[in-house]
């Protein structure tokens, strides 16, 4: 296999690596392989850099200068990457909950409420008056309300307690895992690891728990509802994705990082009938604006703007010789693409002022100014376009369909007259469906690019496992097809592919941008609450996986979904493997507290395998019906376990022999009590559950 194959599974991808190595130009690929191995202090997470008598390498039973041994040291430098990532998604929630606030008080320019259904549900919800009231009027109220979620100082962030079960609320206050708001926690993350503060690893890990629930709870699914009020509910859309979507013969725009903020207002600028004019008289026949990493979901999901690729797409993009700007706003930019913009005619843009990079040229971007400044990016790269060179764009891009919700699935599960997840709750119950995943994350240059995230999900669709996805993970299934309605036919088990055919959704759900991830949590509180499926979110078959996890957001996104009770693979693995204490806090002794845990298994049909025996334990617990179609993956001694634990379901005609039937809750109920025509007490489904 050569270096280029390793490197990345997919073949757009290697043909420009190629091209890059060819003219001496280096990529992340590169830079990788020239950092050599690593120092195993750091990369064991044994290595403490918090105070300045260091740094101290920890080993076997050596402590710190200070006396902090392995697990402290871990631990500390682990909930710091959780605060980190957590900021980076609240932040970017922050800067939505304040651009509504500007437009119901009309000081911005280009937005406004596109979604206002959303908005009063969401008053609603949070139990703000709505009748006889202006919608700005109602949006200032949220907003305000909304912005208050990241520095309250007292009580508890609002959505646990209305959205989540309430024995998992019950679970959450037991073990002070509620956040009083999202900065408090994360501030507090930063003076419990400072010198001489928090020693005990426990204590530490808690605390991450707590801080990464404000990211999940609050600061990501303030992002992800206050995005669905301005920009639109997104709605299943057709696109392409891949390098190949770039234009020959129009101006290409790619939108790269993570806010729409900035995206919205340039796809809005690019449609502009003068600015197309400007384009065709400079020889170009239309602006395409694409997109990488989550902005590129964001335009997606709700302008069915092509996805360009995914993390390590982004000097890859560059070196097409085909973008006339690569504008870029925060996280997941690299500053090498300065250099490759260089050898090219692309501009290289940053917008934020967080985030600038030497080299490039800044416009800072003003909400109150949205508009005018999108246009005068357009209107720069149109001018650009004259200035191209050689030109060499893979053909390679594939058809997918992105832009569900948990309010759009209702509607496919159950039609427009009983949307819910009831037909979901059944094809589990039942053993059609085996239960859901989520595979999430980015991409890693310690592990070929994209490949790990196809394997997985693959091999949990040919086992009647419902995929669902964000980021860069479903852009990476994407490429190969899998969001596409005809991939059930090709790549899933039989209960599965009944299910896509029967409804006509692809096996692989496109969910949205990272912070999305916060619509699976309210995707899980709804099968919670339509019943069946136990009392807490932990009881729930269902897993998480980040199969090429690259950075602190990542670690944070597997902190919260542990923290709401679900099984997470990681890897590669986080740096926590130098202590052992925290490894088995991590792996094992945290599902006693929360029902949820960590595993670090780098194969990835290996993980999806342990993946589907946790669901199957879950599965076993809420004595189900055995699958219809696929085969159990737990042993038969994890199964006896499972099994001594729960109390024997009854046999067949016991129950209802005696004038009772049993629902797919296990509560016995008289026959009387159950509507007629009906089988299941909880669930009214047509089949037994005995």
């Amino acid at each position: 296999m050569t270096d280029t194959i390793k490197q990345s599974a997919d073949p757009a991808a290697r043909a420009m690596i190629d091209k890059m190595k060819a003219a001496s130009m280096g990529t992340a690929f590169d830079r990788h392989d020239e950092q050599g191995k690593r120092c195993p202090f750091g990369d064991q997470g044994t290595c403490c850099r918090i105070c300045d008598m260091g740094p101290c390498r920890i080993t076997g039973t050596k402590r710190g200068i200070c006396g902090a041994d392995a697990a402290t040291v871990a631990a500390r430098h682990l909930i710091r990457q959780v605060a980190a990532g957590a900021s980076a998604h609240s932040d970017h929630g922050h800067d939505i909950v304040k651009t509504l606030k500007q437009v119901a008080k009309n000081e911005v320019q280009g937005y406004s409420i596109k979604s206002p259904e959303r908005l009063i549900a969401l008053a609603k919800e949070w139990g703000v008056a709505t009748e006889n009231r202006e919608i700005n009027a109602i949006a200032l109220e949220v907003a305000t309300l909304g912005l208050a979620e990241f520095n309250n100082q007292e009580g508890e962030i609002r959505y646990p307690a209305l959205r989540a079960p309430a024995a998992t609320v019950q679970n959450w206050r037991a073990h002070n895992l509620i956040p009083v708001g999202v900065e408090h926690e994360i501030v507090e993350t930063l003076h419990r690891t400072h010198e001489g503060v928090d020693a005990d690893y426990v204590n530490l890990l808690m605390h991450g728990l707590r801080t990464s629930m404000g990211d999940g709870w609050a600061g990501a699914m303030l992002a992800t509802d206050f995005s669905d009020i301005l920009f639109g509910t997104p709605q299943p859309v057709r696109s392409q994705v891949n390098l190949g979507v770039l234009k020959r013969d129009e101006v290409n725009i790619v939108v790269h990082g993570h806010e729409p903020t900035l995206s919205e207002m340039v796809v809005m600028a690019s449609r502009d009938p003068e600015l197309i004019a400007l384009a065709k008289s400079k020889g170009a026949k239309g602006i395409m604006v694409g997109g990488i990493c989550c902005t590129a979901n964001e335009v997606l999901m709700r302008q069915g703007a092509p996805v360009v690729g995914n993390f390590l797409h982004q000097e890859l993009a560059v070196a097409t010789g085909a973008v006339e700007v690569m504008l870029v706003d925060v996280q997941c930019v690299m500053p090498a693409l300065v250099e490759h913009a260089a050898r090219f005619h692309t501009k290289l843009i940053t917008t934020s002022k967080k985030a600038h990079i030497r080299g490039a040229i800044h416009i800072q971007f003003d909400e109150t100014h949205a508009l005018d400044i999108a246009k005068d990016i357009v209107r720069q790269a149109i001018e650009n376009y004259p200035n191209r060179r050689a030109v060499d764009i893979p053909e390679n891009k594939t058809d997918l369909v992105a832009g569900f919700t948990v309010q759009n699935t209702f509607t496919h599960l159950g039609g427009r007259y009983r949307a819910s997840f009831r037909p979901l709750n059944d094809a589990i119950i039942s053993g059609r469906l085996r239960g859901v995943a989520a595979v999430i994350g980015c991409n890693t240059v310690k592990k070929r690019q994209d490949e790990s995230h196809q394997a997985m999900v693959r091999e949990l669709i040919a086992n009647d496992v419902l995929v669902v996805m964000t980021g860069c993970a479903a852009t990476a299934c994407a490429k190969v097809g899998l969001l596409q309605p005809e991939a059930a036919k090709q790549w899933a088990g039989k209960g599965l592919q009944e299910i896509c055919e029967t409804v006509g959704i692809p096996p692989v759900l496109h969910f949205g941008s990272c912070v999305d991830n916060s619509r699976i949590l309210v995707a899980l509180c709804e099968m919670s609450r339509e019943g069946g499926l136990g009392d807490k979110l932990s009881d729930l078959p269902i897993a998480g996986a980040a199969p090429e996890a690259m950075c602190e957001k990542a670690i944070a996104i597997g902190f919260y979904c542990v923290a709401s009770g679900a099984y997470v693979n990681y890897s590669p693995a986080m740096r926590v493997l130098g202590s052992k204490e925290v490894t088995k806090w991590l792996t094992e002794d945290v599902e006693k507290i929360t029902g949820g845990k960590f595993n670090f298994e780098d194969d990835p049909v290996k993980a999806a395998h342990l993946m589907m025996a946790h669901m199957d334990k879950k599965r076993a617990a809420l004595k189900l019906r055995p699958l219809m179609y696929s085969k159990s993956f737990l042993s038969e001694t994890e199964a006896a376990s499972v099994n001594d634990a729960v109390a024997p379901a009854p046999a067949p005609g016991g129950d209802h022999a005696a004038g009772i039937r049993r629902g797919c809750g296990g509560k016995a109920i008289a026959v009387d009590s159950v509507p007629a025509g009906t089988n299941c007490a909880d669930c009214g489904a047509t089949k037994e559950h005995v």
